[in-house]
């Protein structure tokens, strides 16, 4: 990149100059960087361009100074930061340090101020801060100066600057190497915490994010201080760092690195954050492409998640060889004859540990269980650990003893725990193949947030606090189910096998059904407890599509589910992983609304099949029992026995086959509360338990055009999502409408009185004009578009039309169907709202003004009408 000399003297304003100067230095920037580019496009090292680039940056940044700064002025120019480590990607930050010899005068500022306006004329925004020794010296007490001064590289010095700068900020007046390894160790903490201490999420962060290009920098810093080396490799030598771990490391950091370089290329900017906005196209730009199993996209993110995964690993060890560079070897504390305690890591006593022999593995894993939380393993034992991983035999391979091993592990202490310590170091996908494929796999959508291996651990751990017995707010019966279970164990092994054959090609679950009974029969369990994973796993998506997108107030669905279920012992293995499957694939899937479902699924299910399956319930016999229960409860807060009936009376019959008692008793106190309200309808939320966001909200009274299109979108309006709606219709053209609904986000109303006021108010008025809420689509919505679908069916008793609705998620969208179907003259009489990710699945069921099903040309109408709300922009 040229770097002409000057045409006017040091320090002297030019603007037109300059101007010009700078035009010429921008341009071949860009002309560089387009190089570089198409370099990186053909395949070029992105670690070598990034240190190229560093360069190009130097001749422009050391031209700017000599064309504006006096070389009389005590002044001197570093690189700090990144840019000081000489490796600048195509928007990363250029970081300066002037270094002066005293506070600069009025001259000195003037050109200084003319070199940085300049450089951003050029088209280096720079960032620069100014400062003499002793300010460095104490600016140095900052961890964060401290450390980008720790890489300051000399651009426009003399020999004596950078030899004077470190002394400024020797260990002796800032930071001694141990201090400064703690506050780096307690940094890196900190920042994994505020990922989730993962990084294993959908848009990662490839710079900041846990085993990310920021610890391999860390683990840099950490060496220049300690050892005064600016790389890890002179630390083989010295035997803090192995030679396998460095040349990983180093691969790692190259594979992150081209990530980086190509994220700013594509994205245009200075982005670290590996957004949905830019997967895709980087995937593509990378050469990635999409096979009849996996996207472009998905194998890129597996890479990353692998690479990131690496660092972690070798990550800890290196850190815990610095600390124990500073605080001296630890005297081991035996815990068998085995393995002993090194300051609070787990080790083995024998150098030559494992032998090749994973029963050996697999007593450490024991004997860490046994021992509780520790600090983790041992560094030299870890290593140990991943030196052995390829000589370690899959279970396929390994004889009986060694698989009642693995057995014992899941039957001993903190199973979930000792399967995430496996995961994390490398065994399991060892002695489970099949677990090593997934591993870092992503599923390139909204509905799962976590890559596959992470998601099973997260099911797992949700069934280790199933365990505990202890009541969790989220699970309203799932503690007190657990316990029952005859062997849990066999749980934890359909949680670990539930997903283990995505990406395959085929159904996950038939095919992870077969790898689960491959499993179990080779460690010798019975056929029995075999079965039961087996079917497990087959089937363990069947609770929650049952509960979700069908009626289980209907007893034909109940039947239908308890026939398949058989028995209440498979039952509660299937609601347990069930509940655990959906909280482990998003924190936002799982809600009060979802733990409800289930556990009334499950409730109903135990009765069905303790009446037995030939015993189906009839009609007559729900609406009996359902009547019979709500007068009971009635009488107990004091309604008398005809006025109770009274009330009753009121309702329609499907109110008595489609809601539990209990509902229609607070319905019925609701009614008798308002007395006679005529052409007033009847208002009344409540909370479906104490602490829980969710809320039912009922409504009753005359029935008119667009009544459920108003309540709909004023629910919307206040920030509620509505999780499934019935809309029933009662004597005298009246309606008894309920709705369960939950807080969108922070801004949805949780007050329950506050909520039936307000609809109560938007209802009491004309609701022809109440129209859905402006809004602008999710900026991560755009990359996940379901083309929509649309289709019809007759309704079992031919009364009405199920309208099927399959499209993208978004804010508002229910309100804005709701208008449709006003717009179009529709009622609806039921609504089942089921989310999964990005993805919608909503079934109404509708007639039109007469109370008929809708016709072919009725049905083309509301299509065509659908379609254009769905795909066209949202409103605004």
């Amino acid at each position: 990149m040229d770097a002409a000399a000057p045409t006017d003297a040091p320090g002297r304003r030019d603007d037109g100059g300059d101007a010009a100067w700078a035009q010429a230095r921008r341009e071949a920037l860009a002309a560089a960087d387009a190089a570089l580019a198409a370099r990186f496009d053909q395949g070029a090292d992105a670690t070598r361009l990034a240190a190229e680039r560093a360069r190009a940056v130097d001749g422009i940044v050391a031209a700017a100074w000599t064309r504006c700064v006096p070389a009389s002025r005590g002044l001197t120019l570093f690189a700090v930061g990144g840019y000081g480590r000489g490796e600048l990607f195509p928007h990363s930050d250029i970081d300066l340090l002037v270094l002066a010899e005293e506070e600069p005068d009025a001259t000195a500022g003037a050109a200084l101020s003319r070199l940085f306006a300049l450089l951003w004329d050029c088209g280096l925004p720079a960032s620069h801060s100014v400062r003499t020794l002793a300010q460095c010296s104490g600016a140095a007490a900052d961890l964060t100066v401290m450390t980008a001064l720790l890489e300051a590289r000399p651009i426009v010095a003399d020999d004596d600057a950078p030899l004077a700068l470190a002394r400024a900020i020797a260990p002796d007046r800032a930071w001694p190497a141990r201090d400064f390894f703690i506050a780096k160790a307690g940094e890196k903490e900190r920042r994994h915490a505020r990922f989730g201490d993962t990084s294993d999420n959908l848009e990662p962060n490839l710079k900041e994010g846990p085993g990310g290009l920021r610890d391999l920098q860390v683990l840099g810093w950490m060496a220049r201080r300690a050892f005064g080396t600016h790389e890890l490799g002179p630390l083989v030598a010295l035997g803090h760092v192995g030679a396998d771990e460095a040349a990983a490391l180093d691969r790692e950091r190259r594979a992150l690195g081209r990530l980086r370089y190509g994220l700013h290329l594509v994205a245009g900017r200075g982005e670290d954050r590996l957004r949905f906005d830019h997967q895709k196209a980087l995937a593509a730009r990378l050469g990635f492409a999409d096979d009849e199993r996996t996207l472009g996209v998905e194998q890129m993110m597996q890479g990353f998640y692998r690479s990131a995964a690496v660092v972690r690993r070798i990550g800890d060890r290196l850190q815990q060889r610095f600390e124990e560079h500073f605080d001296g070897a630890a005297v081991p504390e035996p815990v068998d004859e085995r393995f002993e305690l090194r300051r609070g890591y787990l080790a083995a006593s024998d150098n030559d540990w494992p032998h090749g022999d994973i029963g050996e593995v697999f007593a450490l894993f024991a004997a860490w269980a046994r021992l509780g939380e520790l600090r983790g393993l041992h560094t030299h034992t870890a290593r140990a650990l991943a030196e052995a991983l390829d000589g370690l035999p899959a279970y396929t391979a390994a004889p009986p003893e060694q698989r009642a091993g693995f057995l014992e592990l899941l039957r001993g202490p903190v199973p979930v725990r000792t399967l995430e310590r496996m995961a994390r170091l490398g065994v399991l996908g060892r002695w489970i193949p099949a677990f090593a494929q997934v591993s870092g796999r992503m599923q390139f959508d909204l509905f799962h947030v976590y890559t596959v291996d992470q998601h099973t651990l997260a099911v797992l751990r949700n069934l280790a606090a199933f365990a505990t017995g202890e009541p969790d707010e989220r699970f309203s019966q799932a503690h007190e189910v657990y316990p029952t279970l005859r062997k849990p164990e066999l749980l934890l092994l359909a949680g670990l096998f539930h997903d283990i054959a995505k990406g395959r090609g085929g159904d996950h679950s038939e095919l992870g059904a077969v790898d689960a009974r491959t499993f179990c029969a080779a460690h010798g369990l019975g056929e029995a407890d075999t079965a039961l994973v087996e079917w497990l796993v087959l089937r363990h998506l069947l609770m929650s599509v049952t509960a979700q997108k069908q009626d289980i107030a209907d007893p034909a669905v109940i039947h239908r589910f308890a026939t398949e279920v058989a028995d209440r012992d498979r039952l509660d293995y299937l609601y347990l992983l069930t509940c655990a499957d959906i909280a482990g694939t998003s924190p936002k899937l799982w809600n009060a609304w979802k733990d409800r479902l289930l556990a009334d699924l499950r409730s109903a299910t135990r009765l069905a099949l303790r009446r037995g399956l030939e015993n189906p319930v009839a009609a007559a016999e729900r609406i009996a029992e359902a009547r019979g229960t709500a007068l009971a409860l009635l009488a107990g807060h004091g309604i008398d026995a005809a006025r109770a009936v009274a009330l009753l009376d009121r309702f329609p019959t499907a109110s008595f086959l489609r809601a539990r008692a209990e509902q229609i008793a607070w319905q019925a106190l609701a009614l008798h509360e308002s007395g006679e309200a005529g052409s007033q309808a009847v208002v009344r939320a409540r909370l479906v338990a104490p602490g829980s966001p969710a809320m039912e909200v009922f409504v009753h009274g005359p029935d008119r055009d667009g009544l459920f299109a108003a309540i709909v979108v004023t629910l919307d309006r206040l920030g509620l999502a509505i999780q499934q709606a019935r809309a029933l219709d009662g004597p005298g053209n009246t309606v008894f409408d309920s709705f369960q609904v939950l807080p969108d986000d922070a801004r949805g109303d949780c007050d329950p009185k506050a909520v039936a006021r307000k609809l109560g108010a938007v209802l009491a008025g004309p609701i022809d004009d109440v129209r859905p809420a402006m809004r602008t689509q999710p900026r991560h919505l755009r990359h996940f578009r379901i083309v929509p679908e649309v289709e019809f069916a007759t309704s079992a008793d031919h009364s009405a039309t199920v309208l099927s609705l399959v499209c993208t998620d978004r804010p508002g969208l229910l309100a804005d169907v709701a208008h449709v179907l006003r717009s179009e003259g529709l009622r609806v009489h039921d609504a089942r709202i089921a989310t999964f990710g990005a993805r919608a699945e909503d079934v109404f069921r509708v007639t039109g003004q007469d109370k008929q099903p809708l016709d072919e040309a009725a049905c083309a109408r509301l299509r065509a009408a659908l379609l254009a709300r769905i795909d066209g922009e949202p409103r605004r």
